[in-house]
């Protein structure tokens, strides 16, 4: 197993195994209902399953572990783009998030990211970590109302 620590942080990262799935969707769901408040009931139900069936599969797959080796958050990088990073609410703020990103900007050397513009602490972390926004759609990849601003890692960062 791949592990990467970071100085002060009480996680360790691996990269997610297929046994790992269900609790990834666990933390994934639990992430969600505690920072998308703009999504519906039927908008969560509809994407779990995508999430477990498909887009984990689809992604170089990393998990921040808890010193308990519980999964805490998550991060999905594919072609440069960190296409998820969710993080469980009791574990926010407490560096498993900086964790994650660092490793995917540092070592899986992505510089992209997309993120609801209604998800106003997803886009706070990430300018704060030195991503700026580039461009903005009205509508999801599904076409739906939420819009996404596209972020890119600002060149000296």
């Amino acid at each position: 197993m791949n592990k990467e620590t970071q100085d002060n942080s009480t996680y360790t990262l691996e990269k997610g195994e297929l046994k790992d799935f269900p609790e990834i969707v666990e933390v994934w769901e639990a992430s969600v209902r505690a920072t998308h408040h703009f999504l519906t009931e039927e908008d969560i139900l509809y994407f779990k399953p995508l999430i477990l069936n498909e887009y984990l599969d689809a992604v170089d797959l990393w998990v921040a572990l808890d010193p308990q080796h519980k999964i805490v958050g998550f991060l999905g990088e594919s072609e440069g783009n960190i296409e998820m990073l969710f993080i469980h609410p009791d574990h926010r703020g407490k560096g498993a998030g900086k964790l994650l990103l660092h490793h995917a900007i540092h070592e899986l050397h992505a510089h992209k990211v997309d993120v609801n513009e209604q998800n106003e602490q997803a886009v706070g972390f990430y300018k704060q970590m030195g991503f700026v926004i580039v461009k903005r759609s009205e509508k999801d990849g599904l076409g739906k109302p939420y819009p996404i601003l596209h972020m890119q890692l600002k060149p000296d960062q």
